[in-house]
């Protein structure tokens, strides 16, 4: 495994105390590709969001359209306890893949909770909740037909 440092460098003095700062780790960052590709996650999710009877499974490529992720899955769960069961059992599964640095955020209410694998986002939500914040249509790929101009 290989591990880069990413460090700010500043070659001026500070004060006139003659303070300098030559190297100050701001962030690590480890590259390390041995995990499994995104097709796998993309493949396990799916499967555990089917395993946990989740509702209305709707997968979006973004490559190239954000920086984010790959992929984005969206699922629908009966109420707040089947999300929050759904979450569990996809982070689980998302565990015994090897997916490292998996984040996961909502919890507590389950009412969203997003799912972040790296390459591939999971949002789970409430009917209520998904239609109100509606991300398919966010991140739909059809470009919208340009508006005519306004006749004066």
């Amino acid at each position: 495994m290989e591990v880069t440092l990413l460090t700010n460098t500043i070659d001026d003095t500070l004060s006139s105390r003659d303070i300098a700062v030559t190297a100050r780790p701001i962030l690590p960052f480890i590259a390390d590709d041995s995990g499994p590709d995104t097709e796998a996650i993309l493949a396990a999710i799916l499967e555990s969001l089917d395993d946990s009877k989740a509702e209305e499974i709707v997968t979006i490529d973004i490559v190239g359209r954000s920086s984010l992720a790959d992929a984005m899955v969206i699922a629908s769960g009966r109420s707040n306890r089947h999300v929050g069961a759904i979450a569990d059992h996809l982070e689980r599964k998302l565990h015994d893949l090897g997916v490292r640095n998996l984040r996961i955020e909502g919890l507590p209410h389950c009412d969203w909770v997003l799912v972040d694998a790296g390459d591939v986002m999971a949002h789970l939500f409430r009917p209520e909740v998904r239609g109100f914040y509606n991300l398919e249509k966010m991140w739909q790929s059809e470009v919208p037909a340009p508006r005519p101009p306004k006749k004066a």
